[in-house]
């Protein structure tokens, strides 16, 4: 039963490979949907942040920076939250979308303090 649990490490880490599917293969989706209009070069900031995305999945999976690496994708998903679907709240679908990414940014704090394995961060 204790494998099974700890698969939940792989589970969280590897469902983000979906989200780096779609900044980096699907960019004009991404890019007309999802990135604001006030923000320059906005392909930039969507291939950047699947970079990204995809380098917390590396961490974890090497176990090199991991902690680092969870706690700036949980600053990553409230930024997300703050500046992409909180504008557009009035919209139910977008509310349940907050709160799917105030889940994914609890995922990432409870991965720092239960699974990383790197310790270089004090805490």
């Amino acid at each position: 039963m204790d494998k099974i649990l700890k698969s939940g490490k792989w589970l969280y880490a590897y469902s983000f490979s979906f989200y780096v599917f779609l900044h980096l293969a699907l960019a004009d989706v991404g890019v007309d949907r999802y990135v604001p209009k006030y923000l320059p070069f906005p392909y930039f900031i969507n291939y950047l942040t699947g970079i990204c995305i995809f380098a917390f999945i590396v961490s974890v999976t090497i176990g090199k920076y991991d902690k680092l690496a969870s706690i700036l994708l949980a600053v990553y998903l409230l930024l997300v939250a703050v500046m992409i679907h909180l504008p557009y709240s009035k919209d139910p679908m977008e509310m349940l979308n907050v709160f799917r990414v105030v889940n994914m940014i609890g995922g990432a704090f409870m991965y720092a303090v239960g699974f990383a394995k790197d310790k270089r961060l004090v805490g």
